[in-house]
């Protein structure tokens, strides 16, 4: 790999590059080309052949890439060949969404602990796997019983900080934040933050154009592979 240092905006798309993969997978395609793929996800033929460049030489001349290969060098690069434990903190109804949210399973994502500070909460499991519900002030303990290496902080913005230093004292370094607050994480701690009210911003831009225009742009764009998903956070997240 290169020494330069890789951009979150790479990950991100490394991890597109790897669903694009397995749907190419799932229907029996075992070479592909880096424009073949641009073309069938509305991708960037050269920003793929960048992207995968800064981890090594991967493509075969005359050939492309051999799609099950190309999978497991980017699942390696990802941190995506060994298990992530997750702990929520926060029980409230975003909380219990994450919890139930399936499509933490098909990368290696197990959510493995919710926490709390509501007293009429703590003991409750949540959703078909029976989650349960600890107190907030056992964290340093259970992540460490637990082995869980990523938090996911799903409180009141007033709350945020607050909670971001239990995580850090507990030990754990990749923080995915929905919380909508600026969050100051100390060397070496991982923060990224989920902002709702920013996307919701970034589609009343695109109400507010014009309709030729907004079906110009339409016309251009694929919906399944636009923006990052939650999983493709997650993915970014260890990376």
């Amino acid at each position: 790999m290169k020494s330069e240092k890789i951009s979150e905006l790479t990950t991100n798309r490394l991890s597109i590059y790897l669903r694009c993969l397995n749907t190419l997978a799932a229907a029996g395609i075992n070479t592909i080309s880096s424009q073949e793929m641009a073309e069938q996800f509305n991708l960037n033929s050269a920003q793929i052949r960048k992207d995968l460049g800064y981890f090594g030489e991967f493509g075969v001349r005359g050939v492309g890439y051999f799609v099950a290969d190309l999978s497991e060098h980017i699942i390696r690069i990802l941190g995506l060949d060994r298990p992530h434990r997750v702990a929520i903190i926060g029980a409230g109804r975003l909380g219990e969404a994450l919890a139930n949210y399936k499509g933490f399973g098909r990368s290696n994502f197990t959510v493995a602990a919710l926490f709390d500070n509501d007293r009429a909460k703590i003991g409750a499991r949540i959703g078909p796997d029976k989650i349960l519900v600890h107190d907030v002030r056992k964290i340093e303990r259970l992540v460490s019983e637990d082995k869980i290496d990523v938090a996911v902080i799903a409180v009141p913005a007033r709350a945020a900080q607050r909670v971001l230093n239990q995580v850090m004292g507990a030990g754990i370094k990749a923080v995915l934040n929905f919380a909508p607050a600026p969050l100051t994480a100390r060397l070496g701690v991982k923060v990224k933050t989920v902002d709702l009210t920013t996307s919701l911003e970034s589609l009343s831009y695109f109400l507010a154009q014009p309709l030729t225009a907004r079906v110009t742009n339409a016309a251009r764009e694929k919906t399944d592979f636009d923006e990052p998903s939650l999983r493709d956070e997650f993915e970014s997240l260890i990376k």
